[in-house]
């Protein structure tokens, strides 16, 4: 055990290279979505212009690798970093979570292969989909220079994001677009259920460069 802390910590700042590995899996999820989005919204072909399971295993990989450098540096610094490595291993949480979300999008368009053509929710899910995608950039810049400001304005989109989905899914439920075929309602539902738990990781995320450990994943202003 001795070597191997040796092996990992000497001349290496390993939070820092648990915190650039979190980014870069991050940003592998935002090229996760951009091309499942594309596929399920855009394409009739069912084609996804990235490996979405190479992806996928490859955030697992960062994920071990994040835990194992906390535990290693803490191992060896004691308390010193224990804020930020418990953050990290609790924001790479997110970030794997967001990449299954992403997977599961793209077994949609695998299983709908037409371009998904929403109906009279056509103009609201774009509005979703806009909303989510700029997300990404923004919460990998916050994350990256700690700027709490673009954290809180990502952290209010939570709740519109989130009751639009329900409001959809609801109205789905009650069959109120009589133009939408079952196999359309159903993609959609999920769809949206995927949208608005991407977007709340995504928050999450959001969450842990605004409040202390204990507030991460909570979403409004702490008052206590």
């Amino acid at each position: 055990m001795f070597k191997e802390l040796v092996s990992f910590f000497k001349g290496k700042n390993l939070i820092d290279e648990a915190f650039e590995e979190s980014l870069t899996m991050l940003q592998k999820d935002f090229e996760m979505f951009k091309a499942v989005k594309e596929s399920l919204r855009n394409s009739d072909s069912a084609e996804i212009k990235c490996d979405v399971y190479k992806h996928d295993k490859l955030i697992n990989k960062y994920e071990r690798e994040v835990r194992k450098k906390v535990l290693i540096n803490l191992s060896v610094t004691g308390s010193t970093f224990l804020n930020a490595g418990l953050v990290l291993v609790s924001i790479v949480i997110d970030i794997e979570r967001i990449g299954d979300y992403t997977k599961n999008i793209a077994e949609l368009a695998k299983h709908h292969p037409q371009r998904l053509v929403a109906g009279s929710y056509e103009e609201t899910i774009k509005k979703i989909e806009t909303i989510v995608e700029n997300k990404f950039p923004a919460v990998i810049e916050a994350l990256r220079n700690s700027d709490e400001k673009i954290a809180r304005e990502k952290m209010e989109e939570h709740k519109e994001v989130s009751s639009t989905c329900d409001e959809i899914l609801f109205s789905l439920i009650k069959e109120e677009d009589k133009n939408i075929t079952p196999s359309e309602a159903v993609t959609i539902a999920l769809y949206t259920r995927y949208l608005k738990r991407i977007n709340s990781h995504l928050t999450n995320i959001a969450t842990s460069i605004v409040n202390p450990f204990d507030r991460i994943g909570f979403y409004t202003k702490v008052e206590d």
